[in-house]
């Protein structure tokens, strides 16, 4: 059957949301009921969503049943498609144990859905784009998704809190009621910014600072509005920083938004603002698809029952940590983004590069996303710390640019052009472990590169670490293995066979450094959710 005659019930309930969907191909149209689970206090409770789950999506499914009906006769549907994580494991079965039940009744066959690909695919179903990069902005989550060789793969996430669930632990310190995300966007309106943690390694980043710092702030006296204000410019620059440095090592012109706090008008701004810069397309879906729903299911559901993914009974357990790049993408062609031509001009994540025959000239331009005195702040910090670590990497034996001219006031280096091209345009084995020996001299000196991402090495003769702008001086071994752990990341972004690359870098790293950081570097691991 072609997919444009397919007619889907998606059922949707891995925390907040007990909702049911129809999804009609044939017309492109999608019915959606839902009943959200919203606590008298705090934020979500798991005992309590599955209760409100156990009553509610019941009548949800059968009132979406009732209405498919009325509209396509007593044979409604094709399939149908149901979430089957990653979320709460109570809320996941209820929702399992329905689908199995609907099928049955039906006899349809069974599709099942991995949650946060569903909010990359409903963007780009709706932008009619062909290889996004997807930013995931929930309550519980937060990370950046890209697809590569037939899976969708994690290019960064939060290393501690979801962004939505650090907003709400502020407003609930301040006593404002469930949810605190509108609340403050709503009370940012009235504030003036001030300056709070910002942090960002590579494409991960990190809430738990800020959150500390604005919970002081409110301890001290500082205006909520104000707060409020800082807290939206700074997390959401973040947000949309890492965006920009996934559209930069993918060569991806096209971004797509997904997640509830997608719905916040702010961070819309900012991600259109920092596309139109760079000259790539940005796409927010209608909020009811951006909020936890069973249309992007039945979406999602509809294309994968095209192309045969479809599930016996026996077989569709759910699964609480079900990870993106653990889903096998049948439903869409398996070529890789072409990349753009790198040789005169180069616009990376927040530097504009001209290259001349010996020199290259690295200027940090305003970012018109962010508010004024948070970009003035970073681009002069990153200048003046780059230039700084790039002498000490090379005191250290580190091959780096040499440094011909310094310009705070413009935010312009005049570097040495070195290599030939970019690591990621050369990738062997043999590169990537000098690269993490040449990490692991950096490290033994106290030096943290922040983003060794392959666009952040050239290679020639030899490889050589460029851009220290995120850089910083560091003896935890955390951060340490943050370095390693944004090269992993970013090598599995861009490479089929990432496994001999990781195999590389490890064993380079065990013979030069420090134990301790590999072992870190594990931990590391195990705390992001969906590595």
């Amino acid at each position: 059957m072609s997919e444009t005659d397919v007619r889907v019930l998606g059922i949707e309930g891995t925390a907040w949301a007990a909702s049911a969907a129809v999804y009609d191909s044939a017309t492109d149209t999608v019915e959606i009921e839902t009943e959200a689970y919203l606590p008298d206090s705090g934020g979500l409770h798991p005992r309590e969503a599955a209760e409100h789950m156990a009553e509610h999506l019941p009548e949800v499914i059968e009132r979406i049943i009732e209405d498919a009906r009325e509209e396509y006769g007593e044979e409604p549907f094709d399939c149908v498609a149901f979430s089957r994580g990653p979320g709460l494991g109570p809320c996941l079965r209820l929702v399992g144990t329905s689908a199995r039940a609907v099928a049955q009744r039906f006899d349809v066959p069974l599709v099942g859905v991995n949650h946060m690909v569903a909010h990359l695919e409903i963007g780009r179903h709706f932008a009619g784009f062909d290889a996004p990069v997807c930013l995931n902005a929930s309550g519980a989550n937060a990370h950046l998704l890209g697809y590569r060789a037939g899976r969708y793969r994690v290019l960064g996430e939060t290393m501690d809190t979801g962004v939505g669930n650090s907003l709400d632990k502020f407003t609930r310190y301040v006593g404002w009621s469930h949810p605190g995300g509108p609340k403050v966007e709503e009370a940012a309106k009235d504030g003036e910014y001030i300056d709070l943690p910002y942090v960002v390694k590579g494409m991960d980043f990190s809430f738990s600072g800020i959150m500390s710092a604005a919970k002081q702030e409110y301890d001290d006296g500082t205006p909520v509005e104000d707060i409020c204000c800082g807290l939206q410019e700074t997390i959401f620059a973040m947000l949309t920083e890492v965006s920009e440095r996934a559209l930069a090592l993918t060569g991806s012109e096209e971004l797509v938004l997904g997640g509830g706090v997608g719905q916040n008008d702010r961070l819309r701004e900012m991600l259109a603002s920092m596309c139109d810069q760079r000259g790539a397309e940005f796409f927010a879906p209608e909020n009811r698809f951006l909020r936890d729903n069973a249309g992007m299911i039945a979406v999602l559901g509809a294309k994968m029952y095209d192309a045969g993914q479809t599930i016996p009974i026996a077989e569709s357990g759910i699964d609480s940590d079900f990870r993106p790049d653990q889903v096998e993408v049948t439903w869409r062609p398996p070529e890789t983004t072409v990349r753009r031509e790198r040789e005169e001009f180069v616009q990376g994540a927040e530097s504009a590069v001209t290259i001349a025959d010996e020199t290259v000239e690295k200027h940090r331009h305003r970012r018109e996303y962010r508010h004024p005195e948070l970009d003035e702040r970073l681009r002069r910090e990153r200048t003046r710390q780059e230039a700084r670590l790039l002498h000490e990497a090379r005191r250290e034996g580190v091959p780096t640019p040499l440094i011909r001219d310094v310009d705070t006031g413009e935010m312009r280096l005049t570097l040495q052009r070195v290599g030939e091209r970019d690591l990621q345009d050369g990738l062997t084995a043999d590169r990537v472990g000098t690269v993490a020996e040449q990490l692991a001299a950096l490290h033994d000196a106290g030096v943290v590169h922040g983003d060794p991402t392959p666009r952040n090495v050239r290679v020639g003769d030899r490889p050589f670490l460029i851009d220290f702008g995120l850089g910083y001086y560091s003896d935890d071994p955390e951060d340490h293995a943050m370095d390693l752990h944004v090269l992993l990341g970013s090598l599995a972004g861009i490479d089929d066979n990432v496994d001999r690359l990781r195999t590389a870098v490890i064993d380079a790293y065990r013979a030069s450094g420090d134990e301790a950081v590999l072992d870190q570097l594990r931990e590391i691991e195990g705390r992001g959710r969906y590595q």
